[in-house]
């Protein structure tokens, strides 16, 4: 009678990783991606991607290990059902890696991508995030409000009323916490949005606008409400961050966050020190 084998040996689970891309369609990533994060992506044969066309025309531009042809990809878009995502974790714990990628700048990011990373997260799947290029980093650095305290709230609501309320809310904050806000649009609204903000906005609070990052088109300005209702604005219909802020300091510059007390005295006072 043969030996017990004993329980079968459980398959080493591959890694999930999160794969930045250009920000533009026709950008090389090899200009926009260190060296480390090509190397993962030459070496990967499964993607999960929000849109194939535009996968392979990030993939083709790259010595990959895997001819293109012979790459499983599978799409996760705002059209994919609930049901579908468990699916797309098959290759991970079958001992497979797997990218994850946007169809621009960081996955998992105002991106449905997010929920996949939640879902290997419960499975026990290691989850490794890859250095590029994000549009709201960039926009966050490049606007000089306070890059200590800050907030992306993604897409305000559409409804004029709707819109008002949350743009209002998000000055409230601005103001009372000296927090940066940070909205996005679809390209085809960034004018109504843009001239919601000026409209709405108190003449001294700061508004950055920031297109096409990192392309050939890159604009970014940041000025009072003020000063951008001096003169009429056309905004194109392409790929833009907005950042609002409250007025400067008397020093100049966005007024930074407020030290954090003394240990000894903050915990005199409550009981808890401040984590940095």
């Amino acid at each position: 009678m043969p030996a017990n084998p004993g329980p079968a040996r459980k398959t080493e689970q591959g890694t999930l990783y999160l794969i930045p891309v250009p920000l533009g369609p026709d950008q090389d990533p090899r200009e926009n991606l260190p060296p480390a994060t090509l190397a993962v992506i030459a070496g990967l044969e499964c993607f999960i991607v929000e849109n194939a066309k535009s996968a392979r025309a990030v993939l083709r531009r790259l010595p990959l290990a895997c001819p293109l042809q012979a790459i499983e990809m599978s799409e996760l878009n705002e059209h994919t059902p609930a049901e579908r995502w468990p699916a797309l974790l098959a290759p991970l714990l079958a001992g497979r890696s797997v990218g994850l990628m946007s169809d621009a700048g960081c996955p998992a990011v105002a991106d449905p991508g997010g929920a996949v990373v939640a879902l290997a997260h419960r499975q026990g799947i290691r989850v490794v995030p890859l250095v590029g290029p994000s549009s709201l980093l960039l926009a966050l650095m490049a606007s000089g409000m306070n890059g200590q305290s800050f907030s992306f709230v993604g897409y305000l609501p559409v409804a004029a009323p709707e819109r008002v309320a949350g743009i209002q809310a998000l000055e409230r904050r601005a103001n009372a916490e000296s927090q940066t806000q940070i909205v996005i649009e679809t390209p085809y609204r960034n004018q109504a949005l843009f001239d919601a903000l000026i409209e709405v906005l108190s003449p001294d609070t700061l508004v950055g606008v920031a297109t096409d990052l990192t392309l050939p088109g890159e604009r970014i300005r940041v000025a009072s409400v003020a000063q951008w209702r001096q003169a009429a604005h056309s905004l194109p219909r392409t790929p833009t961050v907005f950042t609002l802020a409250r007025p400067p300091g008397p020093q100049g510059g966005s007024r930074p966050a407020s030290r954090p007390a003394p240990r000894a005295a903050v915990s005199a006072t409550s009981g808890s020190p401040r984590r940095r």
